[in-house]
């Protein structure tokens, strides 16, 4: 009986901060990236829409998070640095396009 209580508790200690990525992802979308990515404005990729995705993500995601903190200026668009939301921090960008990538790949 403790090792199932022991391997309950490692269960939820590896996959808390895996899920708690996940809804830091979806929420930062929801509160800053849908103003673009819902609609596509500016040229910004769809969420959802794998083929407006597959070059970007082609490019891996180091560089999609790199774009995302910084900025890019690309022949389809671009993408202001943090998408003008400077007070969110590099992390929650990253768990955003992580998000993102992940609906397009669905």
């Amino acid at each position: 009986m403790k090792l199932n209580k022991l391997f309950v508790v490692a269960v939820i200690a590896i996959a808390a901060p895996i899920l708690a990525s996940a809804d830091e992802g979806a929420d930062t979308y929801n509160a800053a990236c849908t103003a673009c990515h819902g609609p596509g404005i500016a040229g910004a990729p769809k969420v959802g829409d794998a083929a407006a995705w597959k070059d970007r993500i082609s490019k891996g995601e180091e560089t999609l998070v790199k774009h995302a903190i910084e900025g890019f200026q690309g022949d389809a668009g671009m993408m202001p640095p943090k998408g003008g939301r400077m007070d969110i921090s590099d992390e929650a960008i990253a768990a955003a396009v992580k998000y993102m990538i992940a609906q397009a790949s669905e």
